[in-house]
């Protein structure tokens, strides 16, 4: 019997062993192509000997110290090397253990940035729906993911959410990208006036919505009038980068693509390629300089930030995005997989969007293309296709309540930067023989 704490007591996972590049291989042999990265992590597949040399020469050196007391040289060199290459404007990093935590780091230095602002009266945070941020309690009450957010809602913290810019189903008949993408954006300028701007600490949103939706990016001009509002009224703007960031889509950094630069972004998951546990969030010079010329305290922290092991880890795979041409790689081979996926399912009666940027797509599944049905919840099919796509040695990501929280389902891809090919025609071949037995069943 084993204590192991399954994420579904009726898991009985096998036991993974092993990696070879793109693949996970389990205790009996079983190779399964991992097309989701876990959950879009594993961006250098399973077996980077660079990495793995670079986490095994900092334990030879030392394993970890405090952060209370020191620093180390990988936590430095990956920070230099992170702000090197981010948006103008950030220029400190707070090392983390994952996504949660960096997106609760963001949360709480906002608050602090704007009481050392001598503006103690903003606190509200606005996020989006269908949106999500991590599974800690604060992180949990920014995202909009209803399902896991319901058993938990008496705990959660009072933030405001407004609509996604989720073109597929809100864009209206007759209205261009453009005045769709402008026409969402502006709830966010009626609900901090709504709130009154003075309570208003910051908004968060994932440049290209990830486990929610299904590789959902904004529309053209949609970041660029949404950091407009937050620069009219004072207001802060966090960008979750933790699922899309780190090359996912093409770019270093996924808000490249939309040519804004926020004032806080979080990263992890592809920072450590699954290596190590690491996140970061990147501030800017100037929330940095509040804090430096105030308190000179950010009055947060965990035992295991800058952990020096998983900062070697994080430094080594950065520097793979980097010098081996693996953004651009991303980027390209997301072209011929998104080729691949329109040839296959582009006309599919079952498939009604498909959609991403990069090696970070998604398939939005329904019952009726024409009008855009989703299936019945009770069906439960994001689950089937899990079960059928793992069966067939596929690891994808399938998810539920794409519409709001309950209805709709879609499959998230995100394999590693790596992927060849031949690859893409196995993953094709799987995903469509599963969605076949997912619908039969």
């Amino acid at each position: 019997m084993s204590h192991i704490f399954p994420r579904h007591t009726a898991m009985r996972p096998p036991r993974a062993v092993a990696g070879d590049g793109c693949y996970i291989i389990d205790e009996t042999g079983k190779r399964y192509l991992d097309a989701s990265g876990g959950a879009a992590v594993s961006c250098l597949g399973h077996s980077d000997r660079e990495v793995t040399e670079a986490v095994k020469a900092q334990l030879d050196a030392i394993a970890f110290a405090h952060t209370g007391f020191f620093t180390s040289e990988p936590a430095e060199k990956l920070a230099d090397l992170l702000i090197a290459h981010a948006p103008a404007g950030l220029e400190r990093v707070y090392l983390v253990s994952g996504g949660s935590e960096a997106t609760e780091a963001a949360i709480k230095l906002a608050r602090q940035f704007h009481i050392e602002n001598g503006e103690p009266t903003r606190a509200r945070i606005i996020a989006r729906r269908q949106s999500y941020h991590g599974n800690t309690l604060g992180a949990l009450s920014a995202g909009g993911n209803m399902w896991r957010r319901e058993p938990f809602a008496p705990l959660l913290v009072d933030m405001s959410h407004i609509s996604p810019c989720y073109a597929y189903r809100g864009q209206q008949e007759g209205e261009s990208e453009e005045a769709y993408g402008l026409r969402v954006a502006d709830e966010l300028e009626a609900e901090i006036l709504a709130r009154g701007p003075e309570t208003v600490a910051a908004f968060i949103a994932e440049p290209v919505v990830g486990a929610t939706l299904g590789a959902v990016p904004a529309v053209p001009g949609y970041f660029r009038r949404i950091r407009e509002i937050c620069d009219r009224y004072g207001v802060l703007l966090i960008l979750d980068e933790v699922m899309c960031g780190m090359g996912r889509t093409g770019h270093l950094f996924a808000c490249d693509a939309d040519g804004v630069a926020p004032d806080i972004l979080c990263i992890a998951k592809g920072l450590g390629a699954g290596y190590q546990p690491i996140g970061a969030m990147l501030a800017s010079g100037r929330i940095y300089r509040a804090i430096e010329e105030g308190s000179g305290f950010f009055q947060h922290g965990h035992t295991y930030i800058g952990h020096p092991a998983a900062a070697a880890a994080g430094h080594a795979v950065v520097s793979a995005l980097v010098d081996r041409g693996l953004v651009a790689r991303s980027a390209e081979m997301g072209e011929r997989l998104m080729d691949a996926l329109v040839d296959r399912f582009g006309q599919h009666p079952h498939v009604g969007d498909i959609r991403g940027r990069g090696l970070f797509l998604g398939l939005e599944l329904v019952e009726d293309r024409e009008g855009k049905v989703p299936f019945a919840p009770e069906r439960r099919l994001n689950a089937v296709l899990k079960k059928a796509a793992f069966a067939r040695g596929l690891v994808c990501y399938p998810m539920g309540g794409t519409l709001d929280g309950r209805q709709g389902d879609h499959v998230l891809l995100a394999p590693p930067f790596i992927l060849e090919d031949a690859q893409i025609g196995e993953i094709v071949d799987k995903l469509s023989g599963a969605l076949d037995d997912a619908l039969a069943a």
